[in-house]
């Protein structure tokens, strides 16, 4: 493999052994994707990465001298890039289910007369299965952590525990649901924070400004506030939602929520295609660390006429993430899909070939995206001290070969079936394509058995009215 070396402080050459104590998991012969100290993106090869205690100790070229354990995991990986785990910044895991049910349509028939009238059928078991399915994608495509919106988190916290995955997960709420929403978005934030062995983190979860009153927002920004809890929520998801926003109210959604006092919390706004010119001034005051997450192949789908203005947010020093949405509007969790499809329909709206470059598509993919679910500082890189969130990709298959740029490589030709092995907190939860955690079959069979009910549209009910 070539490429461009990276600078010397992509990579430690400490002692991987001089604690003494035998490591908990060792790769060899790897290409390890590293970020330097101004964040550009590199390649070491022939590479060896130590963790121990799930935090990486060393990304070394050098002689490893490691005690003999028998717990110790070694790992060969020749022919193999390491990359941090990839981060699908805004999700609804369990709508899996849902997945090819509503094709073909605008928004607002894809909500009224399909998603929102199932939904009101939703189970506490269908949510579970959906979110078992759900992490089983993403762990074979190289997702390591994931940022939910949904409903009956309490099930998806306890899939999320037993699949190894990391989260940050928000309980949904509406303004039509009173108090009781909010307080119990709060509730489930305050008692899931920092569980699963600190794997999940919380968020406030308001579902979006068409849907959640002032006052309940600018209740949100205080509570986030006072409790230190990330707020995510859907914004300015599409132009006409922000045309109908400045009709209706003469403010954009972006607009609404600096009203409300959220651009000063920590933010992450799902979509944004709509954001305007005028809103960037706003996103320019904000105080708060804000972050937006992209998920393009759904904006492609419903033929929305803009897209994230990446270029844009990232002038204003605003992480933009990418996402997948739910299955049912992207039909697939695949965020390596989603890293390609940035790069394309950037070079596309900016019609420069020159944006974005696969390296910083990378960068997207990494360390912004941990950036935008609040993991900046322990996720996201292949660095000492960080979280062991690792993924090994097979680069050595006919649609790879031969390899001029290896960024370009993973961007452009790779795959998410490449994967090989999946690595949380330095636990592997799969290994040569195979999941470690979860019983796929066992999970579709009983899936299949809940769906006539799941799917009945006859009652008439939906859970909301999509009118914007």
């Amino acid at each position: 493999m070539t490429s461009p070396e990276p600078t010397p402080d992509a990579t430690t050459n400490s002692s991987a052994g001089e604690t003494g104590l035998p490591a908990d998991l060792v790769i060899t012969r790897c290409t390890a994707l590293v970020h330097d100290e101004r964040e550009q993106i590199g390649f070491v090869e022939d590479a060896t990465i130590v963790v121990r205690a799930g935090r990486i100790e060393a990304v070394t070229t050098g002689p490893v001298d490691l005690p003999a354990a028998e717990h110790t995991v070694r790992i060969d990986a020749r022919g193999q890039v390491a990359m941090p785990g990839l981060v699908n910044c805004h999700t609804h895991s369990p709508m899996v289910t849902l997945r090819g049910i509503a094709e073909d349509l605008p928004i607002e028939e894809w909500f009224n007369e399909f998603v929102w009238p199932i939904e009101s059928n939703l189970q506490e078991k269908d949510v579970e299965l959906g979110a078992r399915l759900a992490c089983a994608e993403m762990i074979r495509g190289g997702v390591t952590c994931f940022a939910d919106h949904y409903f009956s988190m309490d099930t998806v916290a306890a899939v999320t525990a037993e699949s190894g995955m990391r989260a940050n997960l928000g309980q949904a709420f509406f303004s039509s649901q009173g108090a009781e929403g909010r307080e119990q978005s709060l509730d489930f934030a305050l008692r899931h924070r920092d569980t699963a062995d600190g794997r999940i983190t919380t968020s406030l979860a308001p579902h979006a400004p068409y849907t959640v009153e002032d006052a309940d927002l600018a209740a949100t920004a205080r509570l986030a506030d006072e409790h230190g809890l990330l707020v995510h929520i859907h914004a300015s998801e599409n132009r006409d939602q922000a045309d109908t926003s400045l009709a209706r109210h003469g403010r954009t959604p972006i607009e609404v929520l600096a009203g409300a006092g959220l651009l000063d919390t920590d933010l992450l706004i799902a979509h944004g295609t709509g954001i305007m010119e005028r809103d960037l001034p706003v996103l320019a005051r904000a105080t708060g660390r804000i972050a937006v997450a992209s998920a393009p192949r759904g904006y492609l789908k419903f033929a929305w006429p803009t897209t994230t203005p990446v270029r844009a947010l990232r002038e204003l020093g605003i992480s933009v993430g990418l996402a997948t949405d739910g299955a049912a509007s992207n039909n697939s969790l695949d965020v390596w899909e989603s890293m390609a499809l940035t790069a394309l329909v950037q070079k596309f709206t900016e019609s420069d070939p020159r944006r974005l470059t696969s390296r910083q598509a990378l960068h997207h993919a990494t360390l912004q995206s941990a950036r935008a679910v609040g993991l900046g500082e322990e996720i996201g890189s292949l660095a000492p001290g960080r979280r062991a969130d690792i993924i090994l990709v097979d680069v050595s298959g006919p649609h790879t070969q031969p390899v001029h740029d290896l960024a370009a490589t993973l961007v452009h030709s790779a795959r998410s079936g490449d994967v090989r092995t999946t690595i949380v907190d330095g636990r592997v939860i799969m290994r040569d394509r195979e999941l470690l955690t979860l019983d796929v079959p066992a999970i579709v069979r009983e899936m299949n058995e809940r769906m006539p009910a799941l799917i009945d549209r006859s009652h008439g009910k939906r859970i909301q009215d999509y009118d914007t």
